[in-house]
């Protein structure tokens, strides 16, 4: 299933992983669920959904077609909540070329950015959570600053692969809220 491009003034939510079955996107599809609940347009990106030939080398000289929609989607968000597992201390391989393969500097420049890490272990993605607001700092985003880490992350959903945890779901509501007022204020 390809991506489609959101509309413009739209939260583009960034599934950090193309890891097939991946906690990520359950994580993503939850707090969509949020920020339909609160009434906010969004679209979520799933990185699975990347085209192949995005990563034929060639592509760091001239972007096929097919990954268009992905960076224009980057270009027309009103904010990015970019939703990160923890790989060996460090945000996956294919988010970083991601990034990499995103026009420069206009993709993030003055871009809200909101961040949750999730991660097996207990800091829950602190580490490339924080690897990633550098770099989204060293391209000028927005960082809106209340991050969500999600720690132990395999026992967090139920049966039907919802997040379980009411105070952890109130954390995330709080954040896609609070990330939805901060995005809309900066492009008021």
């Amino acid at each position: 299933m390809a991506w489609a491009q959101p509309n413009a003034r739209m939260i583009v939510i960034i599934s950090g992983t193309n890891r097939p079955g991946s906690n990520t996107r359950r994580v993503c599809q939850q707090v969509a669920g949020l920020y339909r609940e609160l009434g906010v347009e969004h679209s979520v990106m799933d990185l699975a959904h990347l085209p192949p030939e995005i990563f034929d080398p060639a592509s760091y000289g001239a972007k096929p077609a097919a990954f268009l929609p992905f960076s224009d989607g980057v270009l027309a968000a009103t904010g990015l909540h970019v939703i990160t597992p923890e790989y060996n201390g460090g945000m996956p391989g294919v988010l970083k070329y991601f990034i990499d393969m995103l026009k420069f500097p206009e993709s993030f420049d003055r871009k809200p950015v909101c961040f949750t890490g999730l991660a097996a272990g207990m800091w829950g993605a602190l580490r490339p959570v924080e690897q990633l607001q550098s770099i989204f700092g060293y391209r000028n985003a927005h960082i809106y600053p209340e991050r969500v880490f999600i720690s132990g992350i395999g026992d967090k959903f139920d049966e039907a692969g919802t997040l379980k945890d009411p105070e952890l779901v109130g954390r995330l509501r709080r954040q896609a809220d609070g990330f939805a007022a901060f995005a809309k204020h900066l492009h008021a």
